[in-house]
């Protein structure tokens, strides 16, 4: 306690406008703490939560006052020019007092309001120097844990959550308000990094040196977000034969370099670094996000592209047009599924012989070639009477018919390649963890934000949005 006294007196020693606030507030703090200690050591039915609890609880005036002090000092010492021309200011008036919400609860400051000719509005520089130019009315701390919170659970859930470990109050409806407008302004920085991206040269945009040729792993899905489009129009739609929509697609990519990819002690397959795309702009912004992705990933200085899907038309439209020169593959285990059908259509419900069936296919598929697998479905399909077996195999037929070049797998395991897409179905599913559970509707305003965000968070730039996070990295825990 004492080394925690004698740091903020030292403090307090090189900053004498908040010497004897911050040396009262210390002293007194000193000896609550102590006095908590104290009760806490008789207390029987106490651990190291309660004074833990305690501490926090009684330290949360002086850390306002501590950052109170010095959100004014800094606002002090900001000269008026203009933030966004930096052109000197006119009509400079100081003292125009604002309060908002910090980590410690309100902070009251005055700052210098001025007019800038060249841009025609008043502005205050204080504003922009303290990250509060566009707030309403809450620090960057408490504006990025809105964000934050609200990316990764239910609002209701996100509000109660960081009152109880923070203490900062913030409404439903405030919390939800913030994080979308954290979302919004996401979506701007997005879109400035993506040009950024495709812009610059390959070097500039992977600056890591390259010793060894790599290749690049992109892999493609999508899946369903229900929203309130034509909301309270259901009755009306349904009276006239047409039923009303609610889902739509959430395209989503993830990409990495092939040597970022390892196992772990028990064998399971882990990726080191890898980059996420998820948007509802459709397929298009799917497309110009995950190539800016990809850039940054390395994929200007890639030996070679591999693409990995489960068959839907888009993803192949999408490569043959944004990565004209990379290899595609079929996700195996969705090539199994149609085997499978195949064997259903033969065998119905007799599980015994499907699997029977079904075993050796599946080895020749995985280990041999594809070529074969597809000669043994058609031998299979001329000696089958016409009916609806003949019509399910023959639609399987041409399925393996279609995608016969992307079925590449001995040879995708002999260079340590994925032979699925298993990385981005479970990146599918987290996502989902988060957007579809019960009771929950979106919009493509609220979603689009919120996805937006989780991708920043999910790609280790989360400091582009929050510069007081630039040492952390959550990529890397």
């Amino acid at each position: 306690m004492t080394m925690i006294y004698s740091a903020i007196e030292g403090a307090a020693k090189k900053h004498p406008v908040v010497r004897e606030s911050l040396t009262v507030k210390a002293a007194r703090l000193a000896a609550g703490l102590d006095q908590a200690v104290q009760a806490f050591l008789m207390a029987n039915d106490q651990n190291l939560g309660d004074i833990e609890l305690q501490i926090e609880q009684q330290s949360r005036e002086l850390l306002r006052t501590a950052a109170e002090k010095a959100a004014q000092k800094k606002a002090d010492g900001t000269p008026p020019r203009c933030p966004v021309c930096h052109k000197p200011l006119s009509q400079v008036s100081p003292e125009h007092r604002r309060s908002f919400e910090c980590k410690f609860r309100t902070i009251t400051i005055g700052r210098s309001r001025g007019y800038c000719k060249r841009c025609r509005k008043w502005r205050f520089p204080a504003d922009t120097a303290l990250g509060l130019e566009d707030s309403a009315g809450y620090s960057p701390r408490v504006q990025e844990m809105a964000a934050l919170l609200a990316s990764k659970m239910p609002v209701s859930e996100a509000s109660a959550v960081l009152e109880h470990l923070t203490g900062v109050q913030l409404p439903r409806a405030t919390l939800d308000r913030e994080a979308r407008r954290q979302g919004k302004r996401a979506q701007q920085v997005r879109r400035q990094e993506d040009e950024r991206a495709c812009q610059a040269p390959a070097k500039a945009v992977q600056p890591e040196l390259v010793l060894e040729p790599y290749q690049m792993i992109i892999q493609l899905d999508a899946w369903n977000i229900r929203e309130r489009d034509q909301w309270g129009q259901t009755q009306q739609l349904r009276r006239r034969a047409k039923e009303p929509e609610r889902w739509h697609w959430v395209y989503t990519g993830t990409c990495f370099r092939l040597d970022h990819r390892g196992q772990t002690a028990g064998g399971r397959p882990v990726i080191s670094q890898r980059g996420f795309v998820a948007t509802r702009e459709g397929i298009d912004g799917l497309r110009e996000q995950l190539y800016a992705e990809a850039l940054r990933r390395g994929l200007g200085q890639a030996a070679g592209v591999l693409i990995i899907g489960d068959g839907a038309l888009w993803i192949w439209r999408l490569a043959d047009d944004r990565f004209k020169e990379a290899r595609q593959r079929l996700d195996f285990y969705h090539a199994v599924q149609h085997l499978a059908a195949v064997g259903r259509a033969l065998f119905c419900e007799d599980q015994a012989k499907l699997k029977s069936w079904l075993r050796p296919l599946v080895r020749q598929l995985k280990n041999q070639s594809a070529v074969k697998v597809v000669e043994k479905l058609e031998d299979i399909l001329a000696h089958l009477p016409a009916g609806a077996a003949a019509q399910a195999v023959q639609k399987e037929v041409n399925y393996f018919h279609e995608h016969q070049d992307r079925m590449d797998y001995r040879a995708g395991r002999r260079r340590g390649e994925p032979i699925g897409s298993g990385a981005v179905e479970s990146t599918c599913r987290q996502e989902q963890c988060r957007f579809k559970r019960p009771g929950q509707y979106w919009s493509p305003e609220g979603d689009e934000a919120l996805l937006c965000l989780e991708t920043f968070w999910r790609n280790g730039r989360w400091h582009l949005l929050f510069p007081h996070c630039r040492r952390f990295d959550p990529s890397k825990n």
